[in-house]
């Protein structure tokens, strides 16, 4: 774990890390796209073909012909790459998948997945414990809605390159285990999630990935008050408010999902149309595990 990239002092293994990652990276949103026939079995092509963009970008995007709504699908995406360990948080459905989709007594609790308001960047479960990190993720779209709803989507990797690039000190910064608390979360008076207090960045011991938690939201969050933790906030929200362009755009048909190993991400506003029966739906599917085969320490790095 000492000899990471992942940590500052280990510059010369940072830059081999950093070359290999940075070598023939896609450019636009397309490349991560993997035209499948049917999720629910995919081809050893098709599987290994996700699996190539994935270990590149931590994501890819799988195109497939299903029209209907069936929680099968990102299920069996997600246990054909080792995805088996659901986080089954408190808002999820009964069998720990997720319906996103507009529903008026949450999102006015202030639950804005609920709703069809923007969503900021984040990286999924930044509320949780280090021992119920989120990992990886899939999302599949059942519907889009009938105006908006387009995600970006960022590599935490980059991401992390960028800022090491720019200042090492706003690596260390958001290394610290005091960083970003997120504050308890209560209901009617009741705790229903206690605070948690840890880094942004950081290298998992399972598969010595680099993790990252992390929110642009300002009601849910509170940084650590030092000049050196403001200034890679600060570094880090004027990344994502910019153009990168290793930022990928993209605004998911039906039939269509993505996999990922909880890269950051956000969602624009979208319009339903209820007279004509659009309303968007998203299935999402939270991993304890990360995509098999995705490992820092099996990658050959």
């Amino acid at each position: 774990m000492e000899s990471s990239p992942f940590y500052v002092e280990n510059e010369a293994a940072y830059q081999r890390w950093r070359a290999a990652k940075l070598e023939r990276y896609p450019v636009t949103a397309e490349e991560l796209v993997v035209p499948v026939d049917n999720p629910l079995w995919l081809t050893d092509a098709e599987a290994e073909a996700m699996l190539n963009i994935c270990r590149k970008t931590n994501m890819v995007i799988y195109a497939g012909r299903a029209r209907r709504e069936d929680k099968e699908i990102p299920r069996a995406v997600g246990e054909r790459f080792g995805l088996r360990r659901l986080d089954s948080n408190m808002l999820a459905d009964d069998d720990g998948i997720t319906s996103l989709q507009v529903v008026p007594g949450k999102s006015q609790r202030g639950y804005i997945p609920y709703s069809n308001k923007r969503l900021l960047w984040h990286t999924d479960g930044y509320y949780n414990s280090s021992d119920n990190r989120i990992r990886a993720f899939v999302l599949h779209c059942v519907q889009p809605a009938a105006e908006g709803g387009e995600n970006s989507l960022l590599d935490h990797e980059i991401a992390y390159i960028l800022m090491r690039d720019a200042n090492p000190d706003y690596i260390k910064a958001l290394m610290a285990p005091d960083a970003m608390t997120i504050p308890a979360n209560t209901e009617a008076g009741v705790e229903t999630r206690p605070a948690v207090t840890g880094p942004v960045f950081s290298v998992d011991p399972i598969g010595a990935n680099l993790h990252m938690r992390y929110t642009a939201r300002t009601r849910s969050i509170e940084w650590k008050q030092d000049a050196a933790t403001r200034a890679a906030v600060q570094f880090l929200e004027n990344l994502l408010a910019g153009a990168s362009p290793y930022m990928f755009r993209h605004t998911m048909a039906a039939g269509e999902g993505l996999m990922c190993n909880n890269v950051l991400h956000n969602r624009t506003a979208f319009t339903d149309d209820a007279d004509h029966g659009i309303a968007r739906l998203v299935y999402r599917a939270r991993y304890y595990d990360r995509v098999h085969g995705t490992n820092f320490n099996e990658a050959g790095h």
